[in-house]
């Protein structure tokens, strides 16, 4: 079964990788997201090890920190869109307006703040 088809069935757990430099949040996300029905597959701290995650653990998303200590989020999006890889969902502790212009035009499917990370607000950006 394809990614795209097991995004339209309920009853099959979305698989997602946490790419955030902060182990605070990743874990908050997870437990989070695991309580919401969501398997997260993989952790990982940098781009650069979202981006050798992603080919190796190959989830349907990726929820992705824009601001990352070596590859941003939106270069890791650009990456990962190119590559014909997973849905990209970016978030921040900042607003989405503080980002430049190009942030819209990455491929990511959307920005949800951390503070409003929540199972039902992935689910909408990710369908």
């Amino acid at each position: 079964m394809n990614r795209a088809e097991r995004g339209k069935l309920p009853h099959v757990q979305l698989t997602v990788l946490i790419v955030d430099d902060h182990a605070g949040f990743r874990h908050a996300a997870r437990a989070l997201l695991e309580a919401d029905g969501y398997r997260v597959v993989g952790e990982s701290a940098t781009g650069g090890e979202g981006l050798a995650a992603a080919e190796l653990l190959r989830p349907d998303l990726v929820l992705l920190d824009v601001g990352l200590p070596d590859v941003d989020g939106i270069e890791v999006t650009r990456r990962l869109a190119r590559s014909g890889g997973p849905k990209v969902v970016l978030t921040s502790s900042r607003d989405a307006s503080d980002y430049p212009p190009h942030f819209d035009h990455c491929g990511a499917r959307g920005f949800i703040p951390k503070a409003e990370l929540s199972g039902p607000a992935l689910a909408a950006l990710a369908a």
